[in-house]
């Protein structure tokens, strides 16, 4: 037996048995250490005790750490997801399933004065999507617009200008086209039916009645009335930022001019309401629940239809016998205002702008060189002419300038320094009091009036525009019709600061006879010569008689204001209304005999230009004795006022009296 063999060591000696196994394992360990050191030349230990008592435990923390830790954050997204944001993205999905969507109210009706219906509503299909519910991936929504475009006919680069625009309303439709009919409607129905967010809605469209009979602005009756109702439209994108705070949504129509603007709030009505169920293309699979909505509330107004057809008409055939087409004519109640006709030609189809013109329709409008889309009752501004001179009448009355006596002696006109400001009748009318001024429109009572010559004291250019505005030149009316014009009243101070002139004498006689810089629209001298038919009250006129309830029924007046005195006497005003009188009885205006009732007028003739003719003005009321209409009308470029504004009027009036009257 060899000492060196441990193992038979152990085996001879039982009573060493514990030395020998310390000795067995400490040499046993010792050449495995020299070992593995001799074959890891990095030199690090392969030692049981190390490998079991330093590395294993740390390892072990460590990694419990990683588990706990990761363990502690899903807890935690399940606890944020399902506790904390649980009703959040249980309303999500819910949504996604379950839409509220709004139904729109039915836009109220318009009415003449006879409760005669001027507009409809009828039905129409409209293609519309949802950008929310559209394919996430670019290049499968790109495939969904190409798609679209094809069966549309819009182009793509319309459809992705429209999603850009409007594109990120939450589950909100977005109408890209409009007025399909019933064939194209259904075709596109079923060719979208696989295509997510898109489908055909149906809905209504505005349809104005006195302009449907046809698609030519020329040969419709009753196209001036498009200026009065206006038209409706979608909402540009400047509209839809400012009203989608008051809870506009992106397939809306407003109203853009006219009365559809102006009473957009009471003809809107309110939106109901309808909770559908929708597939996860987004189309509806069923409806569970509707609201319905309320109508807008309807307008009855004071325009008759037949009266502004009737005026319609003759300025037409005026138009067709002289060649001047562009015109405006007015009838209002001098006493409250009302105003039962307004025209202004040539007109436009407003049919043509409801559910969209087309680009070629709109610039045809655009080129047309007599501008139809232009309302010059309200918006035109012209020099008034002779019709000024009943302002300027009331004003010298009531400074005392003149009385009824007062007589001045019109040779053909006044000569200051080397200018000479002429009457319109070579050799002049001779002696002139202020009836026969007005009756014949004599220039030369005037410039004594307003600026005086050489001993006579005239009003002055201060005191002249202080009247002026109390006539309310250089304001507003306040008709209920967006697009009015104050025209322009020219003053000392004005003139120095534009065109660095003083004011001359010659400056006050051609504001005194209605020329020069002062501006006016056909719509103004309606309203003053109103005032001289109601004693010296300045009336808003309004086209709105009242707005109904569809649901209560109950009406409601339109608020306007009360009539603002001007400060004439009535002493005054009716000597200014006698002039006007005796210009019927023997004066300029006497074609207005043939009428079977007294009448009032004033002609006049407004030169503006060197080488074009003069626009022609003719305004007047009747009956003489109790006044209970106004009428005033302006041919552009139309010569003399009594040839071819007064006959309008003459024979629009007579055809008042017949349906108004009773002798």
């Amino acid at each position: 037996m060899k000492l060196s063999d441990p193992f038979n060591f152990q085996a001879s000696h039982p009573a060493s048995h514990d030395l020998a196994g310390k000795y067995s394992r400490a040499w046993t360990e010792s050449a495995l250490d020299i070992e593995f050191n001799s074959s890891n030349r990095l030199g690090i230990s392969h030692t049981r005790g190390f490998l079991g008592n330093a590395v294993l435990p740390r390892r072990l923390t460590s990694l419990l750490v990683l588990v706990g830790l990761f363990f502690t954050i899903i807890v935690g997204r399940l606890v944020y997801l399902q506790i904390i944001k649980g009703s959040w993205y249980r309303t999500l999905a819910e949504s996604n399933r379950l839409r509220i969507i709004p139904v729109p109210a039915e836009r109220g009706i318009i009415y003449d004065r006879f409760n005669r219906a001027l507009v409809e509503n009828v039905p129409q299909f409209t293609l519309a999507i949802t950008p929310q519910d559209l394919p996430r991936s670019a290049k499968e929504r790109a495939e969904t617009v190409a798609r679209l475009a094809s069966i549309s006919g819009l182009s793509p680069e319309d459809i992705v200008a429209a999603l850009e625009t409007y594109g990120n309303a939450s589950f909100e439709s977005l109408t890209l086209k409009d007025n399909l009919d019933y064939n194209t409607a259904l075709a596109l129905y079923i060719q979208n039916a696989d295509l997510p967010g898109v489908h055909v809605e149906s809905g209504m469209k505005r349809q104005y009645l006195a302009a449907a009979s046809t698609t030519l602005a020329t040969d419709s009756p009753l196209t001036s009335l498009s200026h009065v109702l206006g038209y409706v439209g979608k909402l540009n994108k400047e509209e839809v930022a400012r009203l989608r705070p008051e809870g506009y949504l992106l397939s809306d129509v407003i109203g853009k001019t006219g009365l559809e603007k102006t009473y957009q709030s009471l003809l809107r009505g309110i939106y109901g309401k309808k909770k559908i169920e929708v597939n996860a293309a987004g189309k509806e699979q069923a409806t569970l629940a509707v609201d319905p909505p309320i109508p807008g509330n309807n307008l009855v107004l004071s325009i008759d239809k037949d009266a502004q057809s009737y005026l319609e008409k003759l300025m037409k055939a005026s138009a067709k016998q002289t060649g001047h087409n562009r015109m405006a004519g007015i009838a209002l109640n001098p006493q409250n205002g009302e105003v039962m006709a307004l025209a202004s030609t040539p007109a436009f189809n407003n049919n043509d702008f409801s559910g969209g013109i087309s680009s070629d329709a709109y610039k045809g409008y655009l080129n047309d060189l007599d501008h139809p889309l232009f309302n010059r009752a309200i918006a035109g501004t012209y020099p008034p002419g002779s019709t000024v001179k009943l302002v300027i009448s009331s004003a010298a009355l009531e400074e005392g300038t003149i009385t009824v006596a007062t007589t001045v002696n019109s040779t053909g006109g006044l000569e200051v320094g080397d200018r000479f400001f002429k009457d319109w009748l070579p050799g002049g009318h001779g002696i002139t009091n202020v009836v026969k001024a007005i009756a014949w429109s004599v220039n030369t009572f005037f410039y004594y009036a307003g600026g005086g010559y050489q001993n006579f004291v005239g009003l002055g250019v201060d005191r002249l525009t202080d009247y002026m505005r109390r006539f309310n030149l250089g304001a507003l009316t306040g008709i209920d019709i967006p697009g009015e014009q104050r025209g322009f009243l020219p003053s000392k101070e004005w003139k120095r600061a534009t065109k660095h002139e003083n004011w001359f004498v010659g400056d006050t006689y051609n504001l005194s006879i209605g020329e020069g810089d002062l501006l006016v629209t056909p719509l103004q001298v309606a309203v003053w010569t109103a005032a001289i038919a109601n004693g010296g009250k300045i009336i808003t006129p309004h086209i709105v008689q009242k707005n109904i309830n569809p649901v209560s029924h109950v009406a409601a007046l339109t608020n306007r204001p009360l009539p603002r005195d001007t400060g004439i006497k009535s002493e005054y005003i009716r000597i200014v209304g006698q002039g006007m009188h005796e210009c019927v009885e023997s004066g300029s205006c006497q074609k207005l005999k043939q009428l079977p009732f007294a009448a009032a007028g004033k002609t006049g003739t407004a030169e503006w230009s060197k080488s074009k003719p003069n626009h022609a003005w003719f305004t007047s009321f009747a009956p003489y004795d109790h006044p209970q209409i106004v009428v005033t009308v302006l041919v552009e470029e139309g010569g003399e006022g009594s040839v071819s504004a007064l006959p309008i009027a003459r024979d629009w009036l007579a055809w008042w009296g017949k349906k108004y009257l009773t002798y």
